[in-house]
């Protein structure tokens, strides 16, 4: 019988920073291609809020990016933190909110493409989050931020499934939705990780709260943040090619901002 954990996911960076960081390549090439596309400044100073293990951020720092992050997980920070020791980088990360924080030096482009901003639980929380990027953004710079929009239309993916393994180590993680309240625009979501190891597997299981977003609500959240305009528009697909329009069926999206 399988020992089940009941803890919080991102108090185990080991095993999320395996699953959420196997796709690695595919995100950066589209960052990149984004600071090419629509940044009107060269991008050399990074961003990351939320940035759990820094599976991005160490990535871009051994591209010579400069490049720093905030989250509130101090597990996380630590993680992030060590690996840019062992790869001859001082620390990178700071425990942090990402809906209050400032940055000592300007960047040039920020990033925040897996949901995270679902985290903050309110209205005046994520205004307060994107009027924090606005003024760490330098003019022309921009902010990649990906979610999952409330399609107002046909159906909704409720369930999701990655799996990843190095070495003697794999991680099978699932998502799936616990219950929605349109009304009181909050979803309830469970995270499992089924780990497996020589000696041992193991499942750990969490809940957690999102907030939900419909293309018109964050249409007025932007609306609120003026030093911020909407500079193109994509999925997880990420191909910067393919910009795509939103409409009440679309879900997956990844907004492109930018600081006027």
């Amino acid at each position: 019988m399988t020992e089940t954990i009941a803890g919080h996911i991102y108090d185990f960076p080991k095993y999320y920073d395996l699953v959420f960081g196997s796709d690695w390549r595919a995100e950066i090439a589209f960052l990149e291609a984004c600071f090419e596309e629509h940044a009107l400044r060269p991008v050399l100073r990074l961003f990351e809020p939320a940035c759990g293990t820094g599976r991005l951020m160490i990535r871009f720092a051994e591209r010579g990016y400069n490049i720093t992050g905030n989250d509130l997980n101090p597990k996380a920070v630590d993680f992030c933190n060590a690996r840019f020791r062992r790869r001859g980088f001082g620390p990178a990360a700071v425990v942090g909110d990402m809906s209050a924080f400032r940055l000592r030096h300007k960047c040039d482009a920020a990033f925040n493409t897996i949901n995270s901003f679902r985290h903050l639980p309110s209205d005046q929380a994520a205004e307060s989050h994107l009027r924090c990027v606005a003024q760490s953004l330098a003019k022309g710079g921009i902010y990649v931020l990906g979610l999952h929009l409330t399609p107002l239309r046909g159906p909704r993916v409720e369930a999701e499934s990655w799996s990843a393994r190095r070495g003697n180590l794999s991680v099978i993680s699932r998502l799936w939705s616990v219950g929605l309240d349109r009304r009181r625009r909050a979803e309830r979501v469970a995270m499992s990780f089924d780990v497996f190891t020589p000696t041992r597997s193991f499942r750990i299981v969490d809940e957690m709260d999102y907030r939900t977003w419909t293309a018109k609500q964050m249409q007025n959240l932007f609306a609120r943040v003026p030093e911020l305009e909407v500079a193109e528009v994509y999925d997880f697909s990420y191909d910067i090619e393919d910009p795509i329009d939103i409409g009440p069926e679309t879900e997956d999206v990844i907004y492109v901002l930018r600081r006027r």
